[in-house]
């Protein structure tokens, strides 16, 4: 069931998302060579919890950390480590969720650790630009079906492959609600979107092809054929009028989508 927000339901959400948006502009700065995932980890939720929210991901279904810290060729819900250093040239994806006074925000984005390859950061780059396509169809009156199929269209012209098994999801009270948000998939299909609608956009666009494993920690994903992938994600809700609110990124400036 598809969960619509109200005024006041929206900005509790909003300020949700503003402090994960604080945080994670924070946290950007201090992804070096050297330091460990568990760094970036203890950094992270000890900004979230000074400023009175809640780390979503910790305990959640048994998450043993409160970010997901994935490098190169691991997707998404990488498990920090004091054992993992952070190399030059790498690419790590940090996906965040907090709770604050009840309501939840989510937002990942991918960065280089130190300088890495043009072949990477066109990566990252695309990736972001998958979001800002996705997130332009996600207007009152669209189907999901719209969302994937623009995220998916602009990863294949780039010669990238969209990870099927793992989507964007609904967020609210929980961090997954209804609806799914699939980074593929066909125009005019799917759930309508109203305003009140709030959901995450992430595209993950592997480097390679599309298909992905989980390796015996039971949670990290990764591709099988080891090339990289990237990850970047936005909370938000679609409006009655023109473009949706990105909840998570309240300084968007949508005349910088790629045309």
């Amino acid at each position: 069931m598809i969960i619509l927000k109200n005024p006041d339901q929206l900005a509790k959400m909003r300020s949700a998302g503003h402090l994960l948006h604080d945080v994670l502009l924070q946290v950007r700065e201090m992804i070096v060579p050297g330091i460990t995932t568990m760094d970036v980890n203890r950094y992270t939720d000890e900004l979230i919890r000074k400023a009175g929210a809640i780390p979503t991901e910790f305990g959640y279904c048994g998450f043993p950390a409160s970010i997901c810290a994935s490098i190169d060729d691991e997707v998404v819900h990488g498990i920090p480590s004091e054992n993992v250093t952070l190399m030059e040239g790498s690419i790590l994806s940090v996906d965040v969720t907090l709770a604050l006074d009840g309501w939840q925000a989510d937002s990942a984005f991918t960065v280089p650790v130190g300088r890495t390859t043009e072949e990477k950061m066109q990566l990252i780059r695309v990736t972001e630009e998958c979001f800002w396509k996705g997130a332009a169809a996600a207007i009152n009156g669209n189907r999901i079906g719209d969302i994937g199929y623009a995220v998916q269209s602009h990863a294949e012209m780039h010669g990238y492959s969209v990870v099927r098994d793992l989507t964007g999801h609904g967020i609210g009270r929980k961090m997954h609600e209804d609806p799914s948000v699939p980074n593929f998939g066909l125009p005019g299909h799917g759930s309508r979107l109203r305003p009140g609608m709030t959901f995450c956009i992430e595209p993950m666009i592997a480097m390679g092809k599309w298909q992905v494993h989980q390796l015996a920690d039971g949670w990290t994903i990764v591709t099988n054929d080891h090339k990289p992938s990237a990850h970047y994600e936005h909370t938000i809700a679609v409006t009655a009028q023109g473009k949706p609110e990105l909840l998570t990124l309240p300084e968007a400036k949508w005349e910088e989508i790629t045309e």
